[in-house]
């Protein structure tokens, strides 16, 4: 692109036409020294980045200008941020370091723009796990302060907003990154409108020929729809006038991404997705009479239309813990046509499109309560200190926490707690407090005893009990959804081991003194290798469990000591000498070892074997479920594997090999008997020792000293059922054990 004097003249006209355009739609009133310090920002910026184009030709500074104008009137920040905005590529892409901002300016506006900075460099540091570990480091700029976030969302809007320009697997990749992670981001902060915005880009760019085609249909029907909100409305106008209630109605189509994900998720065409919009009631009203009102209109509403009870969601009495409030009531409309509409204030309004820059203006007297913002941002923190978990389960459990629906329960005294839908009661016991969930012993759910994995309803009222003397068990991880939980659950398991290992150590070092071996880093190495294991953590913790046996070490002495002639005898011995376990396995793996299983539940899926490892049968493997070809199944060691778990966690599914002849049952066993301390565990471990035997659910209760359970096992057959009884009536403080037939 020629630069003539003409169009740099013409350029600077709309670089300053931009600039005044910022200022006049800032949501928050600026004050005199408030437009200085935008106005020094915007200097700064328009100095450091004159040289720089955009890939689209355009001159550079366009792009922080937009960013600093979503920052100031779709999310609302103040001149702080709309200044960290227009310097958010400076310090990374010139000259002007941190601490000239800091002179030039005020710590605040440093500290911002020294987080964005680090969120950009984290992307060239990385190449294993680099979207998981991008996203990780990101969010650690949350303890600095959460409007780096929200700074960088609007960022990541405006690179969306402008990508036509940009290569089509650059595209791919920057979409694909979007939708896992700051469409999620956005609606944990609450901004809705951003994040509609962002998914709908995130699919034009990975589905193009699908966002293409929904669109093209909603123009179609746009008249029709018009038309319908327009018949509600006339309705509802007349019975809301009569009452003076002063508000606007307003139509609301959904977003593409949300209609293609209906599609999906019912299997059905654009013309079968009924509620493809909502009409919103927006109603004026003091503080005072907030709820009132909106019941009120709720009244009217449900005056003219039938409602639907079970879609009914007030989050007027108890907020989202995105701070979301409103009332949802869906109707039966004309037409017999199911129409969501959504009853906001003009104050839940705002807060719904701008999130938690609105609750700031709202805050009244200083907002001593604690919002839930900062309850979130206090539990992200406890998440992100636990370095044991790594980046891609990080971002996995995170995510699942973002997207979960809510579900509210109640404390014994009656306090309302939010939980993720498909948390349990444990998961209940370490939302008070990690102490309290490290010694839970039992729940209490409405008075009932339950197991520690029972899955909370909305309602229910939870008591925990607890015992000094209760630690977790591995078995745990199994019985909690939420990070938090997993994350302590680790940490304390991870302290067990380490001081196992501990003691394993000084163990080892006299077990091999008597058999004249000096304990060495090599001779470490060559024990764990000897005994196939991975690490030296894994051979000090069992030596300390007492997993290896002093005849084993005397083995590996007398291999060591002379191993080459032990290699001949070996050799000649091989016939007398037992079957290792990795041979039985070779052995089992017949020509019936050729049926795939995909995930926890072993699902038979439709798969295609990848050709850039051409896996075989019994090959350990895993599935990746790919944009255009269903499922692929690669090696483990593939050499695209490491890539593929690190960039896309989010697709890859377990898979394995499994015997397609051999048939299992499942069997279910009741057990009554004495609760003394350990009997739980006595029962699980006597099931997992029986290597043909799989528990599939496990439900264990005990009230007042007498224990009942059911356990569900799969098993082969039914000599093998008979001798896991028998064992289990051996576990002392068992009194039955009998087989349960329906």
């Amino acid at each position: 692109m020629e630069l003539t004097d003409e169009f740099i003249e013409k350029e600077n006209k709309a670089i300053a036409q931009e600039y005044k355009e910022l200022l006049r739609i800032s949501y928050q009133t600026l004050s005199d020294s408030d437009k200085k310090m935008i106005r020094k920002a915007f200097d700064v910026a328009v100095d450091a980045h004159k040289e720089q184009r955009r890939k689209s030709g355009e001159a550079y500074i366009f792009h922080p200008i937009a960013v600093a104008k979503i920052v100031a009137s779709q999310i609302g920040l103040g001149a702080t941020s709309i200044a960290a905005a227009l310097m958010h590529d400076v310090v990374e892409d010139t000259d002007v370091t941190v601490e000239d901002i800091e002179r030039m300016f005020n710590p605040k506006v440093a500290q911002l723009v020294a987080g964005l900075t680090k969120i950009a460099q984290v992307k060239k540091d990385m190449n294993i796990s680099m979207q998981a570990e991008n996203f990780r480091k990101m969010l650690l700029t949350l303890n600095d302060d959460v409007r780096v976030i929200i700074i960088k969302i609007a960022d990541r809007l405006h690179n969306m907003q402008t990508m036509d320009s940009m290569a089509e697997y650059k595209q791919v990749k920057i979409a694909s990154e979007t939708l896992y992670i700051y469409a999620p981001l956005a609606h944990r902060l609450g901004l809705y409108n951003i994040k509609n915005e962002l998914e709908d880009l995130g699919l034009k760019y990975t589905e193009p020929n699908v966002y293409k085609d929904i669109v093209s249909k909603i123009k179609e029907t746009k008249e029709q729809q018009d038309a319908y909100i327009q018949e509600i409305s006339e309705v509802l106008k007349s019975s809301l006038d009569a009452e003076g209630i002063d508000y606007i109605i307003k139509g609301r189509p959904k977003s593409v991404y949300s209609i293609r994900r209906k599609m999906k998720a019912q299997n059905v065409g654009f013309d079968e997705v009924y509620d493809k919009f909502a009409l919103r009631i927006v109603y004026k009203s003091n503080p005072h009479d907030e709820k009132f009102l909106a019941w009120k209109i709720y009244s009217i509403v449900t005056d003219h239309y039938r409602p639907s009870p079970s879609r009914l969601r007030d989050w007027i009495s108890s907020p989202k813990s995105t701070g979301y409030e409103a009332l949802h009531i869906t109707v039966m409309g004309p037409k017999g046509r199911w129409v969501e509409i959504q009853v906001r204030s003009e104050r839940m309004d705002e807060i719904a499109e701008k999130g938690y820059a609105a609750h700031y203006k709202y805050k009244q007297g200083g907002g001593n309560e604690e919002s839930g913002l900062d309850i979130w941002l206090n539990l992200l923190k406890e998440a992100l200190e636990n370095s044991e978990t790594n980046a891609v389960d990080f971002v996995e459990d995170f995510k699942m926490n973002l997207y979960a629906k809510e579900i509210f329960v109640f404390t014994p005294k009656g306090e309302i707690k939010s939980l993720p839908k498909g948390a349990t009661s444990l998961d209940f016991a370490f939302s008070i407090h990690s102490e309290i969930g490290v010694r839970t012993r039992g729940t209490r759910v409405n008075g009932r005893l339950v197991p520690l994995n029972y899955e909370l309803k909305s309602g229910d009222q939870v008591e925990i009990i607890t015992s000094p003397n209760q630690k977790p068990t591995t078995h745990w991880l199994e019985y909690v959804t939420t990070s938090r939980a997993k994350n302590k659950i680790r940490n304390v398991l991870n302290e067990n081991t380490k001081k196992t290992a501990e003691e394993g150590k000084e163990l080892l070092t006299r077990k091999l003194r008597h058999l004249k071996i000096t304990m060495s880093e090599s001779v470490v190495n060559e024990l764990v290798n000897f005994f196939k294991l991975k690490t030296s953590l894994d051979l000090f913790y069992r030596v300390g469990i007492g997993a290896i046996e002093n005849q084993q070490l005397k083995d590996y002495a007398a291999q060591k000591s002379n191993s080459f002639i032990n290699f001949f005898k070996n050799r000649i011995k091989k016939s007398d000498k037992p079957i290792a376990e990795e041979d039985l396995h070779r052995q089992v793996l017949t020509s019936n070892y050729d049926m795939l299983v995909f995930g926890p539940e072993h699902d038979k899926l439709d798969y295609k074997l990848s050709t850039c490892c051409n896996p075989i049968p019994g090959d350990e493997v895993f599935g990746f479920v790919t944009i255009n070809e269903g499922i692929k199944v690669h090696k483990k060691d593939c050499p695209n594997a490491i890539t593929l778990q690190s960039n896309y966690a989010y697709r890859i599914m377990s898979a394995k090999w499994i015997d397609s002849t051999q048939q299992e049952f499942k069997a279910i066993l009741n057990i009554t008997g004495m609760d003394t301390l350990g009997l739980t565990n006595q029962i699980t471990k006597v099931i997992s020792n029986n290597m043909h035997v799989n528990i599939q659910s496990i439900s264990l209760n005990g009230e007042a000293g007498i224990f009942n359970g059911q356990i569900a096992v799969i098993v082969q057959n039914n000599t093998i059922l008979k001798k896991l009884m028998e064992n289990i009536r051996k576990i002392d403080g068992v009194d039955k054990v009998t087989r349960v037939y329906h």
